[in-house]
């Protein structure tokens, strides 16, 4: 049966169909996302394509370049307990330790960088049979991290913890400073470790009282570059009157780590080797942990081998030096990283970069004792970096809110930034330098007043360096 409609009511009906349609385009309208302008800066996130650095510096001698190849491969073994595990053939591994092998941790984009995107530590908890936790602090696909407390009891207040960012007296007078590593994880319950009985450290504790920081492993790339700059260069490249940490011993400028509290490569291995992976050397000969049931080999544990490998390698010098010689070598020979070709957006992100004042402290440019130019973007020199960033561990010269001023080479392919990862947005990073009382924030807000399409031209030149 079909309806009919008189003429009137179909008037009406349109009508009421008009008014509704005029509402609900109103409602539609009134509920869309407004103009808002230009979107902001954003990083473009890591560069793609082959990595820009791993490889040797250029123009070696066929001895020299085998002594790297060897030496790349004693950075890639992995340790066990004492060795006689397969795939696990280096010797040492605890009672505590954080990783078990160099190159596990220094991975992105290649060996001798840093935090990898997938974490080794999470599958290390439990590997040959340990019994450890994975604290919450490290994720599958966060940074690799050591824990440090800043104390040696937690603090007794929260005012007095929020005190510790600056040093305060009262903090200092209540509770010793700690500031060392303490070790994820134990070898209690590896299968190479029968009878050691030792507790992992009350992480979740020490976190409920804001009692811990976090370092990530710095890229090594171009060390032996930066080892070899004189400390007058270092001071004439740098602003006047500059802050360095220096050697207790001789007085020189030291330079690496996130503090520059190490002096020499061979001086930030030999510790590493004992701190991050428990393996005792002739740098660092004792056991950090003296637990009578964790000891299984004699010290130090890693030595001169003075028959050499069986079966060789290709370097004679590596076979017959310990790990450590090993680590120095690889990292004085690693070449730096290489930058993506320039760009119009590139070129003008540099000249912003030096414009507002970044390069002051991220010097472009420093040269060795054989006057060879490399391109760094660092003077070395430790920088106030106020409260957002200060960790409370005091390292040589280097205050609680000081830090070496982190090189910048490289960092078009890095994943996480800060000394602690906090973050994995490369602007994140750059706002993180303003706080109260640090010394880059006449920096930052020359950045700030800058038009969101500069700000996004100097990311994309750090994304290409």
């Amino acid at each position: 049966m079909l309806f009919r409609y008189t003429p009137r009511q179909l008037a009406g009906m349109t009508a009421i169909m008009l008014s509704a349609f005029a509402y609900f385009a109103c409602d539609a309208s009134a509920q869309q996302p407004q103009d808002r302008g230009p979107p902001g800066p954003a990083d473009p996130g890591p560069r793609g394509g082959a990595p820009g650095a791993g490889g040797a510096l250029p123009g070696f001698d066929t001895p020299t370049q085998n002594l790297f190849t060897a030496a790349l491969g004693r950075f890639k073994e992995v340790d066990s307990v004492s060795g006689g595990i397969a795939g696990e053939s280096g010797v040492g591994l605890g009672p505590r330790f954080n990783g078990n092998s160099c190159a596990a941790c220094h991975a992105q984009p290649a060996v001798g960088g840093s935090s990898p995107p997938v974490n080794p530590q999470v599958a290390l908890a439990t590997l040959d049979g340990a019994q450890n936790t994975v604290p919450s602090f490290i994720t599958l696909h966060g940074p690799v991290r050591e824990a440090r407390f800043v104390f040696q009891t937690a603090p007794v207040s929260d005012d007095d913890h929020e005190d510790t960012h600056g040093n305060s007296q009262q903090a200092t007078e209540q509770q010793a400073l700690d500031g060392g590593v303490h070790n994820l994880y134990t070898i209690t319950g590896r299968t190479d470790a029968p009878g050691c009985n030792i507790a992992q450290p009350d992480f979740a504790g020490q976190l409920a009282n804001n009692n811990v920081i976090f370092r990530i492993p710095t890229p090594l790339f171009g060390a032996g570059l930066v080892e070899d700059v004189p400390d007058n260069v270092l001071i004439a490249n740098a602003q006047p009157g500059a802050h360095f940490n220096h050697s207790a011993n001789d007085g020189t400028i030291t330079k690496f780590g996130w503090k520059a509290q190490n002096k020499s490569l061979l001086v930030f291995a030999t510790e590493a080797y004992n701190v991050e992976q428990g393996v005792t050397n002739f740098g660092f000969p004792n056991e950090r942990d003296t637990t009578a049931g964790c000891q299984f080999n004699a010290t130090p544990e890693d030595s001169f081998n003075l028959t050499g490998l069986n079966p060789p390698s290709v370097s004679p010098a590596s076979d017959y030096s310990p790990d450590v010689e090993n680590f120095a070598a690889f990292m004085r020979l690693l070449n730096a990283p290489t930058p993506a070709p320039a760009t119009p957006s590139t070129t003008n992100g540099q000249q912003a970069f030096m414009s507002v004042g970044c390069a002051s402290c991220h010097v472009p440019k420093q040269t060795t004792h054989a006057d060879v130019n490399f391109s760094p973007f660092s003077d070395f020199a430790l920088h106030t970096m106020g409260d957002g960033l200060a960790d409370g561990i005091v390292q040589g010269n280097a205050a609680g809110n000081e830090f070496r001023t982190a090189p910048l080479w490289g960092i078009g392919q890095r994943l996480f930034f800060l000394h602690d990862g906090r973050t994995s947005d490369l602007l994140q990073a750059i706002q993180a330098h303003a706080s109260n009382g640090s010394d880059a924030n006449g920096v930052i807000d020359n950045f700030n007043a800058l038009p969101a399409t500069t700000q996004q031209d100097i990311l994309n030149f750090l994304r290409s360096l």
